[in-house]
């Protein structure tokens, strides 16, 4: 049976068998204990406080928000007193301006977003209920879902596409909650062709969950949405990649978007989400995580409460079995090394993987044999050996003209190379060089025109 799929990517091992057929457990501490909301960590612009120092706060109440289109606003997820608003470690290591809840473990609710605006939403209202819930994209990247539903009224809208792929290894959440939650996903996809009814909807599973494959196209009785099973490769779930599997469709180079190409693509949490918003008036304030690794003693799958700390987590799968040499926040494609178990669960948290040196591959790089892997593996088709010579010649310039801001990230090159080159941290190093430049320039050219 040939399934949809793209040209090029890796083939990984899966690792999910560990939590694969895990039913979600929740997590919800009822003693006192510190709750750490960092302002940021979500694409655009970083939020403000809007609680102080000793305000008492409420589950569900909103505690930071910012005028900014590109942002959401940040939810508490638990009752309680604010101890702080100070800068903490978050996941990538850095120390992020946060606000520290003090919790009462009482999980006293806040009016709900329906009761704020007094009436269940219609249909125009979706999209800004929709950022007023806070809800980014949920698979990682925490891009806001409200910018992505509010295309240029110029572009069609003719797919919303849910990805379900979840081709990154070792994580299952999203699967898990395909086969416990069906009914809400499809209704959270309903709600936004609401919003596009030329659109049909179209629900992306990778072939190897057959059982969520099974129960969502159960319960869809919807004729403008399908599910779709594609085959079993990295990155399938990467947007670009999706996109031409389910549509066939290219998605043009930077600065194309998605909408270009008459198509809007949504995690599958973040269309769970967009139900409870829309149905229920629940802004976002939990989700899970899958905590595996051969580091853990009992790998699961964790409904949290955002602001919780990792270490909770691992202490609530039994702690390390062994010392890791590697914990993970993400898969292991994808994912960021973290310096600490003690930072917070926030929007992006899909998963923390914790490895022993059986499984964490570590070493060190030797000199590209020009065999040609990574060109072979790049689901973008760069050249990625070129890349990463121009980066580490610091020729930026031959780095953009050669299409490197267009590398997603995904690290297939890095996979498949023998001389394990740090292909991808390359990578990023040269786009955050790119950018920096990028942003002198237009810093220098907006002074010259204050001057004249």
């Amino acid at each position: 049976m040939n399934l949809p799929t793209f040209l090029g990517g890796v083939h990984p091992p899966e690792g999910k068998a560990l939590t694969e057929n895990k039913a979600v457990e929740i997590l919800r501490p009822e003693d006192t204990r510190e709750f750490v909301y960092p302002l940021a960590l979500h694409i655009g612009a970083p939020c403000s406080p809007i609680v102080k120092k000793g305000d008492v706060v409420l589950a569900g109440q909103k505690i930071a928000d910012t005028d900014a289109f590109v942002s959401a606003p940040k939810y508490s997820a638990v009752s309680g007193t604010v101890k702080a608003i100070e800068p903490r470690m978050a996941f990538t290591g850095a120390m992020e301006p946060s606000i520290v809840i003090e919790s009462d473990g009482k999980y006293t609710p806040a009016p709900t977003l329906h009761d704020l605006l007094g009436h269940k939403p219609a249909p125009s209202e979706y999209v800004k209920l929709i950022r007023e819930s806070g809800l980014v994209g949920l698979g990682g990247a925490c891009f806001p879902t409200h910018v992505k539903l509010s295309p240029p009224k110029d572009k069609v809208i003719r797919w919303v596409i849910v990805n379900a792929a979840e081709c990154e290894p070792y994580l299952t959440c999203d699967n898990r909650l395909m086969i416990d939650s069906p009914d809400e996903i499809i209704k959270g996809l309903e709600f936004v062709l609401e919003i596009f009814p030329q659109a049909q909807g179209v629900i992306g599973i990778e072939n190897n969950k057959p059982e969520a494959i099974r129960i969502m196209t159960e319960h869809n009785k919807n004729p403008k949405i399908s599910v779709m099973p594609l085959k079993v490769k990295y990155p399938q779930g990467a947007e670009k990649m999706l996109i031409k599997s389910v549509t066939g469709q290219e998605v043009p180079l930077v600065p194309a978007l998605p909408a270009d190409v008459g198509c809007i693509v949504l995690n599958t949490r973040t269309t769970w989400q967009i139900y409870q918003a829309i149905a229920n008036g629940k802004p976002v304030t939990e989700r899970i995580v899958t905590v595996t690794g051969d580091a853990i003693v009992e790998p699961k799958n964790l409904q949290v409460p955002l602001g919780l700390n990792v270490r909770e987590l691992i202490n609530a799968c039994g702690g390390f079995s062994d010392e890791p040499v590697k914990v993970i926040s993400g898969g292991p494609m994808m994912g960021i090394a973290m310096r600490s178990i003690d930072v917070p669960v926030v929007k992006g948290t899909s998963g923390i993987l914790a490895l022993t040196s059986k499984l964490a591959y570590i070493a060190e790089e030797g000199s590209c044999i020009r065999c040609g892997k990574c060109v072979e593996a790049c689901p973008m088709h760069l050249e990625p050996t070129l890349l990463d010579h121009a980066v580490r010649r610091r020729d930026y310039a031959t780095f953009e003209a050669h299409g490197g801001m267009n590398c997603i990230e995904c690290g297939s090159c890095a996979y498949n190379c023998p001389a394990s080159r740090h292909l991808t941290q390359s990578y990023k190093n040269g786009k955050a060089a790119v950018n920096a430049e990028r942003r002198k320039a237009a810093a220098e050219a907006k002074k010259k025109a204050e001057a004249k």
